[in-house]
């Protein structure tokens, strides 16, 4: 029996050294080695597209496993099959000739078969008196036996992808359901916020997904689907606890008086649920004694979103990075007293805007602090506008995301 051995294809192919070296790292491989056949055709059958195969290549596969006649691949046995064309027509589904040998090609250069060509390219064996073949040219499955082993790991890791990608999708499924019906039910419910915003900022993060994604596509949209989810239930669950809040307030709240001569600002802004108890400001103050408690605006867009257009900001944060409001608010203290702005301009417009939307508008002006004369006028006027309502956090965040280069794939 002939193994191993380097042959040269008949006719007008070519000898390549690739063609040279799969011979012999099946030549190498270890002596006395058996494998159940049809467990490497089921790795193959896992593994296809990472060869790059095609069902019809499969078949072809198939059909040269059935002319092997042992169940294991045995290189003891000869592992050389010599079929027709005709005969492998019949049993691969009967495919036309011109497919089967652009199928056979195929596993050829998959590196899954080898060719052992006879003197004149046909497919045939010399047998002994007793029957045994001696010498047979045609189709080498060697390489499926050389390759069992990696083939069995390669497989492993198709079935583990396949189940990492099935859970992304199901997780993505979850949450785009979640964010959907959060923001149907906050609109129809009346929720205070702009929830229309935010209702188009879902609708760009699906708009961008692909039809027919791979996996780090459907992650990477997991990934802003689950940021989008948290801020939506950030914004409903501050919505709650200012209820609560307006609704256990103390009755004699109004004899609240201010004895705090420094700014809150100063130190690290309140939050926007903090903003209906005393927070030691005037304005604050005198809302309480008329027995009105003030409540900033609600944030209406995701922190991710604001750190990607003003990402100067982060810089500024505790430990050199953002990960919550809180976090923002306490860098815009910074960047204020860096970019020379009194802590009254930032006092008005935290009153005016909200503690958070005026750290996000302080973010704004640091991003570009180098077209910008006077922070400390920029940002009264934009108080002012805000005052009377001509002015919008939405237009400058998303100037700032296409300025960064990040429109085209954050912003639908």
């Amino acid at each position: 029996m002939q193994t191993g051995h380097v042959t040269t294809p008949f006719g007008r192919r070519p000898a390549t050294l690739a063609l040279v070296k799969g011979q012999l790292a099946v030549a190498a491989s270890a002596p006395g080695t058996r494998v159940e056949k049809w467990k490497v055709f089921r790795d193959v059958c896992e593994t296809r597209e990472r060869f790059g195969l095609q069902d019809r290549a499969l078949a072809v596969l198939d059909a040269l496993l059935t002319f092997y006649p042992d169940p294991q691949l045995d290189a003891e046995n000869g592992l050389v099959v010599f079929p027709s064309n005709a005969q492998l027509s019949v049993r691969a589904h009967g495919i036309t000739e011109s497919t089967l040998r652009r199928q056979l090609g195929a596993l050829i250069d998959a590196g899954l078969i080898q060719r052992r060509d006879s003197p004149n390219g046909k497919r045939y064996a010399h047998r002994s008196r007793d029957g045994e073949i001696e010498q047979a040219y045609g189709f080498d499955l060697s390489p499926l036996l050389a390759r069992a082993t990696e083939l069995a790991l390669l497989a492993q890791d198709v079935a583990a992808e396949r189940m990492r990608f099935r859970r992304a999708k199901e997780a993505l499924t979850i949450c785009r359901r979640d964010v959907r019906k959060l923001i149907t039910a906050a609109i129809e419910e009346g929720a205070p916020g702009n929830w229309g915003h935010i209702e188009t900022i879902y609708i760009g993060i699906v708009g961008r997904h692909p039809r027919y994604p791979n996996r780090s596509q459907v992650e990477a949209t997991l990934e802003e689907m689950e940021l989008l989810r948290a801020e939506v239930l950030n914004l409903l669950e501050m919505q709650l606890e200012t209820r609560n809040m307006h609704g256990n307030a103390v009755p004699d709240d109004r004899h609240i008086q201010n004895s705090n001569t420094e700014s809150i600002y100063e130190s690290e802004p309140s939050s926007g649920m903090e903003q209906g108890e005393n927070s030691g400001k005037e304005p604050q103050t005198k809302n309480l004694m008329e027995g009105k408690a003030k409540v900033g605006p609600i944030k209406s867009f995701p922190l991710g979103m604001i750190l990607r257009a003003c990402p100067q900001i982060a810089e500024y944060g505790p430990g050199g990075g953002i990960s919550h409001w809180r976090e923002l608010m306490t860098a815009a203290v910074v960047v204020r007293s860096m970019l020379g702005v009194s802590p009254s301009a930032y006092e008005e417009a935290c009153i005016s805007m909200g503690p958070e939307n005026a750290a996000v508008a302080m973010a704004c002006i640091l991003e570009r602090s180098n077209f910008i004369h006077s922070a400390g006028g920029y940002l009264r006027d934009l108080t002012k506008r805000s005052e009377q309502g001509e002015f919008s956090l939405g237009p400058m965040l998303i100037a700032l995301l296409k300025a960064n280069g990040e429109a085209a794939r954050r912003v639908g």
